[in-house]
């Protein structure tokens, strides 16, 4: 293999590389990831209240939930603060 196909071999991978890197984050910034983390993180307390016998548990859920829909609606403005107070480049 020649330098220059070496060479363009790698920018393609980098390329490659960027595309996922940017799917990643498109993902992790996504309502539809939310909505889904909401809609598991409701059903498994749920479930759990149930069984450990709380009284209404589909309701007692919603909190938690809620609490947690917070928490990751708050992340992006934590992380700017983290950026431009305490991480050094």
């Amino acid at each position: 293999m020649s330098d220059f196909d070496q060479i363009k071999k790698d920018v393609e991978d980098i390329k490659q590389r960027n595309k996922n890197v940017e799917t990643d984050k498109a993902w992790e910034r996504s309502y539809v990831r939310r909505v889904v983390l909401m809609v598991f993180t409701y059903l498994i307390l749920s479930l759990y209240m149930l069984a450990i016998e709380i009284p209404r548990p589909w309701l007692n859920s919603i909190i938690p939930t809620v609490g947690f829909l917070l928490s990751t609606l708050s992340l992006p403005w934590f992380r700017r603060m983290w950026e431009k107070y305490f991480y050094n480049k």
